[in-house]
């Protein structure tokens, strides 16, 4: 975790300060994802990698009933995410959280067994260890409880030229869109639920995935 916190440190000290402004013309799909999330009433709701909160901030007011929870690798962002959730009238129903994807205990974290829905909103292409935050996430939920994704797609639908362009500009963030998410999610599966649905929006720019424990 001491690793991949201080490089996530090192990209947000100051990106943080004007990440909501810049991000929001090209994270697409995320506002879907919060409508789509209808978690149950008094409903527990996990961002992993929450960043500076904005999903986490939209999703309690959306979903007036629940209470959310958010995580972060870094600490830089977490510093930003307090300062703007303290200043909304939603504050008192988010709870953040410095922990790795990987390996959290939500029972340490929060005093909380398991959350009723989960998300990843573009944290997985961030995230070396995918496949097992994936499983992690999966494992904290609850019964019938739903883990959403919504991250960079494989552009399939687009011109070469753009895909080209936009993965060479996302690596310099170290950002990876997950090319084979549905594979693992399928396989997941097998064994822990069920995949609701996978999408690809915006000619492959994006996917979507809903999957129910």
């Amino acid at each position: 975790m001491a690793g991949e916190a201080a490089l996530m440190d090192r990209i947000y000290r100051r990106q943080r300060h004007v990440y909501d402004f810049t991000r929001k013309y090209y994270l697409l799909g995320r506002d879907e994802l919060i409508e789509r999330l209808d978690p149950p009433a008094a409903g527990r709701v996990l961002e992993i990698g929450c960043g500076t909160a904005r999903n986490l901030i939209a999703a309690a007011r959306r979903w007036p009933q629940a209470r959310l929870y958010g995580i972060d690798i870094s600490a830089e962002m977490l510093v930003t995410a307090r300062q703007v959730v303290g200043r909304t009238d939603v504050a008192r129903r988010i709870t953040l959280a410095h922990a790795d994807a990987s390996t959290f205990d939500p029972a340490w974290l929060f005093g909380v067994p398991c959350f009723s829905r989960i998300f990843f909103s573009y944290g997985l292409s961030m995230i070396p260890g995918w496949q097992d935050a994936l499983i992690e996430a999966i494992s904290w939920l609850s019964p019938a409880g739903e883990l959403h994704v919504v991250d960079f797609g494989g552009q399939e639908g687009l011109p070469a030229w753009f895909r080209a362009g936009l993965r060479h500009w996302l690596a310099r963030f170290h950002v990876s869109p997950r090319d084979h998410l549905q594979d693992e999610l399928e396989m997941l599966a097998g064994r822990a639920g069920t995949l609701i649905r996978f999408e690809r929006p915006y000619g492959g720019y994006a996917q979507y995935a809903q999957f129910r424990r």
